[in-house]
């Protein structure tokens, strides 16, 4: 059974890459010698946010789109920051990542691209039943839980309470604590009352729902960017599109092709992540969890690099990122275009 692939010790996962590429020869460099690779592997998360990897996976889409032969495989990764480094190292090819450790990364000097979006909405701000909160001001002084620090759901949920209630964490000595934790877990920590309130990523907010542990305090259209931000983005190396651009417009066509696959055909699409979502967390998610959740989720690859910016500026506000952003490059829609 395939399991979370965590990335402690990447020196001895690389073979000798050329750029950000997995195992291939040296590139020559000219136009008439695009390289061809054997192999290339794909990263996700078991959220429903990623729910076009999971279906491009389960269709073999990627298999479709790339020259016969090619074998592709895929990494399940448990948080941004370990994708993130995956792609810079050229362990993955590219895939689907949040965009807050995108811009987080890039703004740090990664030489990384968003070349189409994956979904939007699916943040959820959910409270233990008997923490005695009733309102986000019940907040002050609680515990919170986020997947990452600086992860697009982190960044969702500070900005939300900086902005309108005043309220930080103690990153930036403020009320709240924060910890963080994989959201599969969610559900029993706030059954052991380990943590007050999370910032949930669906389906896990739906499941914490179902469990009865935890309710809704702030649903996704409240949340800061909850409508508009890209929940999910698809992210590759700027080296390997500049090297290997047909190699990312097969992986781009793959990608479109998974997302109109999810809108045409929803309930077999959910199947899908149900199927997925138990064989990579050991956790199986009911039906009802999942209508739920898909409730939350508009599933879209366009961009709207406007919003990226404003999102890196709430990043920056919190002090996420030592430095004004400034995004400019980040984004490459050509792709979407052909």
């Amino acid at each position: 059974m395939k399991k979370f692939i965590y990335l402690a010790v990447l020196g001895s996962l690389l073979m000798v890459l050329s750029a950000c590429g997995s195992s291939e020869s040296d590139a020559s460099g000219s136009e008439e010698n695009t390289e061809t690779k054997d192999e290339i592997t794909i990263g996700y998360f078991p959220n429903i946010n990623h729910v076009a990897g999971m279906v491009a996976e389960e269709k073999e889409m990627y298999s479709e789109e790339l020259p016969d032969g090619t074998t592709v495989n895929y990494q399940y990764f448990p948080d941004g920051s370990a994708f993130m480094t995956a792609v810079e190292t050229g362990e993955i090819e590219g895939g689907i990542v949040g965009p807050g450790p995108a811009m987080n990364h890039y703004v740090s000097g990664a030489n990384i691209n968003i070349v189409a979006a994956g979904s939007k909405g699916g943040t959820v701000i959910m409270a233990r039943n008997d923490a005695g909160i009733s309102s986000p001001e019940d907040l002050e002084g609680k515990t919170f839980i986020s997947p990452r620090v600086g992860c697009t759901h982190d960044v969702q949920f500070e900005a939300m309470m900086k902005d309108e209630f005043g309220i930080t964490s103690d990153r930036v000595k403020g009320e709240m604590k924060h910890v963080t934790g994989k959201p599969a877990t969610y559900a029993s920590m706030f059954e052991a009352g380990r943590v007050d309130a999370a910032t949930v990523p669906e389906p896990w907010a739906s499941k914490i729902e179902a469990d009865g542990s935890g309710k809704v305090l702030v649903d996704t259209p409240e949340v800061a960017y909850g409508e508009t931000l890209p929940a999910a983005v698809f992210v590759t190396s700027n080296d390997l599109k500049e090297e290997n651009p047909e190699l990312i417009q097969n992986l781009v066509n793959a990608h479109k092709q998974a997302t109109d696959f999810i809108n045409e055909n929803p309930e077999e699409a959910k199947t899908i992540a149900q199927d997925k979502i138990k064989e990579i967390t050991d956790q199986e998610l009911s039906a009802e969890v999942i209508d739920s959740a898909w409730e939350r989720i508009d599933f879209s690859y366009d961009v709207d690099e406007s919003v990226l910016q404003d999102f890196a500026n709430s990043s920056y506000d919190l002090e996420f990122l030592k430095e004004k952003p400034d995004l400019d490059g980040l984004v490459d829609k050509s792709f979407l275009e052909n």
